[in-house]
């Protein structure tokens, strides 16, 4: 089995993420775009509530979602950004119970690891056939781009509470094509 890989063209992660949204179905849209937001694992995604990131006292959407993450047992602290935000307002009027991700049944309890891996490899049949794409695709996603975009590897390794870079290194796909690149933009003499 190959490994997940990062959505590295970002066109192609537009189409990925408006696959659903284009088809009106919110809860999977709002899956795919928390899950690249948020560089969670899909065991922490599914157990995530309304009330993780609505206030309902205050009737509005919190600034930050918190959460203990499920393997390591550490406290994280998420800022929510604006993609994010129009995501979850748009599936918020549609919502069934308390999980944000839940299932269609009466008990409405979250979505399976199954369901959510057939969420995302129906919305990955709009990217280029050979990708290794799954659940953990959308953490892996995250950290490439925000590697792409220079944020420094060692937030990057504290987001994902990476022990080493190797570890890191091998989550953002980098490759030679990309290690290519630096050797034949550098003009020094």
């Amino acid at each position: 089995m190959a490994a997940a890989e990062p959505i590295r063209d970002k066109r192609e992660l537009k189409q990925f993420a408006l696959h659903y949204l284009k088809l009106g179905k919110f809860r999977n849209y709002s899956l795919i775009v928390m899950g690249v937001h948020t560089a969670l694992r899909i065991s922490d995604l599914l157990l995530l509530k309304w009330e993780d990131v609505y206030d309902f006292n205050k009737k509005q959407f919190r600034m930050h979602l918190r959460l203990k993450e499920k393997k390591t047992g550490k406290q994280k602290i998420i800022a929510i950004n604006k993609d994010l935000l129009a995501a979850l307002k748009l599936y918020f009027p549609r919502r069934r119970g308390i999980f944000i991700f839940a299932n269609n049944r009466r008990n409405a309890a979250p979505i399976s690891r199954v369901q959510a891996y057939r969420i995302i490899k129906t919305a990955a049949g709009v990217l280029k056939k050979g990708m290794s794409i799954s659940c953990h695709s959308l953490r892996k996603t995250f950290g490439y781009h925000a590697w792409k975009s220079g944020v420094a590897v060692a937030v990057i390794m504290d987001i994902y509470n990476h022990s080493s870079y190797e570890i890191t290194r091998r989550y953002l796909g980098i490759s030679q094509d990309d290690r290519d690149k630096v050797y034949l933009k550098m003009a020094l003499i």
